[in-house]
C-alpha cells in the first residue's frame, strides 16, 4: 500500500494515541512496549495523555507505586518508562550487547569487575530491605569506599539495572525510588511481541527505526517481522515501511501539544516525516540533547512551547510559544486553545 507523507504521519498519530484512548496508563505503555522517560515530569506527561479522558499525572505516578510500570535503561544508556514483563523481555535481548559496547566507558572511570560485584552486593542488599533513593544508594557506596563522582555513580546504576538488579520504581515524593528486580524466564517469543509492539504504537515505522530504537540487528528484527502475524508492508513515497493491521488513514488531527522527549520525535531514527531541519534545530537547541515539548499541526511539529517556573503556587503560568514554521491566524488561535486547555502541568 503506497501512503503519502500525509497519510503516514496521520496513522502515526493515530498509533500513537494522540488523541487520548480508552486505556489505563499501564495499559498505555503495555501496548507501547516503553516510552522514553529519561525526562520524568515528560514521560508522566506523555503517559497521561494517551491515557483515558480525566487521568492525571498522579494517576500515572500511582500506577508506579503499584508496581505496573517501572523505569529503567532497557535498551541503551537511556531510560524508559516500561511495564515490568516488557523490562525483563527486552533485557533479555539487549543487555549482554549493551554492556559490551559501554565496556570502554567502565574502564576509563575504573570500574572493574571486582568493584562493580561490591557494588551490586551493597545494593542488593540495601534493597532488601527498603527501596532506596538515587542520593542513598549513591551514599551507601561511598561508604564502602567505592567512588561515585566523575560519573561513577551514574554508570554503576545504569550497569546494575541493564544487568537484572534493580529498576526505578515507586515514588518517594517528587522522587523515584529504586527496587529490586525479581528475576523472570525469558519466552522464545518475546521479541515478536516487542517489535509488533513498537509498530503498533508507532506505525508507519520502518526497520532502520525499529533497529534504532532497540538497538538490535537489522537483520534480526527482518527475521522477526516475518513472524508476525498482522504486520502490514506499506510505503511512504518509495520507503518501505510497517504497520499493524490493515491500515485506514483516519482525518486531520488539528492541534496536539506533546510533552519534552516525546516519541512523536524519538520513537524513530528519522524524523524528517514529521519535524523540517530547522524545526529540529530550534527543538533541540544548541545540539544540547534537550528536546523541548513541541506543538503539532496535523501531525508537523511547528514550534515549541513550555510553562515558565511557577513564582507562587497561585501564580498563573502563561506559556511561553516558538513557532518556527510558518501558521495561519486560525491554527494560532487553535494553539492558544490547545494551551488553555493543557492539563497536565
Amino acid at each position: 500500500m503506497e501512503l503519502s507523507r500525509v497519510d503516514a504521519r496521520r496513522l502515526r498519530w493515530a498509533a500513537q494515541l494522540l488523541g487520548g484512548s480508552g486505556l489505563s496508563p499501564g495499559e498505555v505503555v503495555a501496548r507501547a512496549v516503553a516510552l522514553q522517560g529519561q525526562d520524568l515530569p515528560g514521560v508522566l506527561r506523555a503517559i497521561a495523555i494517551r491515557s483515558r479522558p480525566g487521568t492525571t499525572i498522579d494517576d500515572v505516578r500511582a500506577a508506579f507505586d503499584a508496581g505496573e510500570l517501572v523505569r529503567s535503561w532497557p535498551m541503551r544508556g537511556t531510560l524508559f518508562a516500561t511495564t515490568p514483563g516488557h523490562l525483563a523481555a527486552i533485557l533479555h535481548h539487549t543487555a549482554a550487547r549493551v554492556q559490551r559496547s559501554t565496556g570502554p566507558r567502565r574502564r576509563e572511570l575504573g570500574l572493574d569487575d571486582a568493584l562493580i560485584d561490591r557494588a551490586r552486593g551493597i545494593l542488593r542488599d540495601a534493597l532488601q530491605d527498603a527501596p532506596r533513593t538515587r542520593a542513598e544508594a549513591l551514599a551507601l557506596w561511598q561508604a564502602s569506599g567505592i567512588p561515585t563522582d566523575g560519573g561513577r555513580g551514574y554508570h554503576l546504576l545504569f550497569h546494575l539495572a541493564m544487568d537484572g538488579l534493580m529498576h526505578w520504581g515507586p515514588f518517594a515524593g517528587s522522587e523515584q525510588q529504586l527496587v529490586l528486580t525479581p528475576p523472570a524466564e525469558a519466552d522464545p517469543d518475546d521479541l515478536v511481541q516487542i517489535l509488533r509492539g513498537y509498530i503498533l504504537a508507532r506505525g508507519p515505522v520502518t526497520a532502520d527505526d525499529a533497529a534504532w530504537w532497540l538497538k538490535l540487528p537489522k537483520t534480526a528484527l527482518r527475521q522477526t517481522a516475518a513472524r508476525i502475524d498482522d504486520l502490514t508492508e506499506v510505503s511512504v513515497e518509495g520507503k518501505q515501511g510497517w504497520v499493524i493491521g490493515e491500515p485506514a488513514v483516519p482525518g486531520p488531527s488539528g492541534v496536539t501539544l506533546v510533552p519534552a522527549f516525546d516519541e512523536w520525535i524519538l520513537g524513530y531514527a528519522v524524523r524528517a516525516l514529521v519535524a523540517s531541519p530547522r524545526m529540529l534545530d530550534a527543538q533541540v537547541p544548541g545540539r544540547n540533547g534537550v528536546f523541548r515539548p513541541a506543538i503539532l499541526v496535523d501531525g508537523v511539529v511547528v514550534g515549541t512551547w513550555r510553562l515558565p517556573a511557577a513564582r507562587s503556587a497561585k501564580a498563573e503560568r502563561t506559556p511561553i510559544v516558538e513557532l518556527v514554521e510558518r501558521t495561519t491566524a486560525a491554527t494560532r488561535r487553535q494553539i492558544d486553545k490547545a494551551l488553555a486547555a493543557w492539563p497536565h502541568g
